[in-house]
């Protein structure tokens, strides 16, 4: 079996300007093609034109060949044999839950995860960063963080994105994984990525000098939160 590559961001990427696009890069060196092909699904945001735009805008000045995937409006017929030809699948962020009742009603969750373990690099920003977990931290419901429980659980645990972006995250999660609505699990920074090799974390890296990701765990009925070493990437 190839290896299978995550990389779950915080926040960040394309859409965060030229710094933020640093992320992006990491993840292009993890494909098994020198020019890879890439492509973006925003279906979080419901095929936002905009968001699109802004991929092609960053992806085309890079040595890679993009291409985006519509479900809103189904441009593409075979949905596997299409993101089974990728390198790298890039998952915009946007509504999480909404991005899982489509692609479940789609079958793209299955295919997501055959993509996985045939060694295409998944990677995503936000919703994008914690569809992949169990579950996570997400304002997907409302206007108040709510936990969700039902993410396609290729990786164990939960996930809080934009850990140091809103106010409320930190807090949150911690009540979360306090009260049992989430497990233990992982939380990153806006500007942070987290690498899994298989369902293993390798490494966790940066665009930002004081930013990080964090272990989150309920220890002897307390939540104890424990910084994880961070590598900082250079644009």
């Amino acid at each position: 079996m190839p290896d299978r590559h995550i990389v779950a961001m915080g926040g960040g990427g394309f859409a965060s300007g030229p710094q933020g696009r640093a992320l992006d890069d990491y993840a292009l060196g993890l494909a098994r093609s020198k020019r890879p092909k890439v492509c973006f699904v925003p279906t979080a945001t419901g095929d936002s034109d905009p968001y699109i735009v802004q991929f092609y805008s960053a992806f085309n000045e890079k040595d890679c060949v993009p291409a985006h995937l519509e479900l809103f409006t189904r441009t593409v017929d075979d949905l596997r044999a299409f993101l089974l030809d990728q390198d790298v699948i890039h998952v915009g962020g946007g509504n999480t839950a909404n991005l899982l009742a489509v692609w479940r009603l789609h079958g793209v969750d299955d295919v997501m995860r055959a993509a996985w373990e045939a060694g295409i690099v998944l990677c995503g920003v936000s919703a994008g960063g914690l569809c992949w977990f169990e579950g996570g931290t997400t304002d997907s419901f409302g206007l108040d963080l709510a936990a969700l429980d039902n993410g396609l659980g290729f990786l164990p645990g939960s996930f809080s994105p934009h850990y140091d972006g809103e106010a409320k995250r930190r807090p949150a999660y911690h009540e979360f994984v306090k009260n049992g609505s989430l497990p233990d699990g992982l939380a990153a920074d806006n500007g942070v990525g987290l690498h899994f090799v298989g369902t293993e974390l390798a490494e966790v890296v940066s665009t930002l000098d004081a930013a990080s990701a964090y272990r989150v765990a309920l220890i002897d009925g307390e939540v104890r939160e424990t910084p994880i070493p961070t590598r900082l990437l250079t644009p």
